[in-house]
């Protein structure tokens, strides 16, 4: 009788070592969810960035308003026949 005993006090333990160590287990479980956090949160990142490229090319696209002022702005462009006019601040 103690030798079944102590076959299974030993496979008991082999099998709560492969459940916390082992390839697969519990301490691999815990990273993975770990690494998949990180990656959700990084895409999350990406698809807030990605919606506003995306909106600022349709305006871009669609709009002649939003490229005008872009070439004021950036550019310093004006209409032909137009006269700019610069204020120095106070």
């Amino acid at each position: 009788m103690k030798p079944i005993v102590a076959t299974l006090a030993v496979l008991l333990l082999l099998l709560q070592y492969t459940l916390w160590a082992g390839q697969g287990g519990l301490r691999d479980v815990w990273h993975y969810k770990q690494q998949i956090a990180e990656q959700q949160e990084e895409n999350r990142v990406l698809s807030e960035r990605n919606r506003a490229l995306e909106a600022e090319v349709l305006d871009l696209k669609q709009g002649l308003e939003a490229l005008e002022e872009r070439a004021r702005s950036e550019l310093g462009m004006v209409k032909e026949g137009e006269t700019f006019f610069q204020v120095i601040g106070e």
